[in-house]
């Protein structure tokens, strides 16, 4: 099934914009008449008949709604200290799209390797691998902050709150520690693992410390495993 973003949808009708009218014209080869399967990134999905074939747009008219059955109860945020390798930044916001994380948060930690992102080039990330992997909602990609202006935002939040590391003191296993289809904030930190300092301000503002496993993981790797997790403990309920 070929997918399509529509961002722009009033009532019935959906605009695809010039690089989805390519990809949808040019090269699938898509006719007036054609029926179509599209995704909004809010959670809705769609089945419409093009109707209009422009130079830079098309239209499409919805005459379906088509239910989505990967769509969860709970909330799964993961804020993440962004590599120096940019492309396995990328490669984790692929997976954990792919997983259906709801939230990213992209952190600056004391040992974080990259201090810039471009927010455009990685929502495009997010809406290629929303459309191969079937995901209307995308996640949201916040902008990038400071670990402790995070850390005091989300202190007085109700929703579970872990942070991964292991700093000597072996902590229990996230599945273990998380409550089944409850919101969950997961912390990861950067290559060389987050500051001393950095997890005392956490656990202070509520976060408890949670294990991955025993293996030594990359950050984007520790970041999928994390997302999977909570995946699979609530997929088995």
């Amino acid at each position: 099934m070929h997918l399509f973003y529509a961002q722009k949808i009033v009532h019935n009708q959906a605009i695809l914009s010039p690089e989805e009218t390519k990809h949808c014209t040019k090269i699938l080869r898509k006719q007036v008449g054609d029926t179509l399967f599209l995704i909004d990134g809010k959670g809705g999905f769609f089945e419409g008949e093009l109707v209009t074939i422009g130079k830079k747009d098309c239209s499409v008219r919805l005459f379906r709604t088509v239910e989505n059955p990967n769509q969860w109860d709970f909330h799964l945020h993961i804020a993440i200290a962004p590599t120096k390798n940019i492309s396995r930044f990328e490669f984790f916001l692929e997976k954990a799209t792919e997983l259906g994380v709801n939230s990213i948060t992209p952190l600056l930690c004391k040992r974080s390797e990259r201090q810039v992102i471009r927010s455009d080039r990685l929502e495009k990330v997010i809406i290629s691998a929303a459309k191969q992997s079937v995901k209307p909602l995308f996640p949201v990609l916040n902008p990038l902050i400071q670990l402790t202006n995070f850390l005091t935002e989300w202190a007085n939040a109700s929703t579970q709150k872990f942070i991964a590391s292991y700093t000597g003191r072996p902590p229990k296993l996230l599945q273990e520690l998380y409550a089944k289809q409850k919101d969950v904030l997961i912390l990861i930190g950067p290559e060389g693992d987050f500051h001393p300092r950095e997890i005392e301000l956490a656990e202070r503002n509520g976060f408890q410390l949670a294990s991955l496993g025993k293996s030594r993981l990359r950050t984007e790797t520790a970041g999928i495993i994390a997302g999977h997790t909570i995946h699979l403990l609530n997929a088995t309920l």
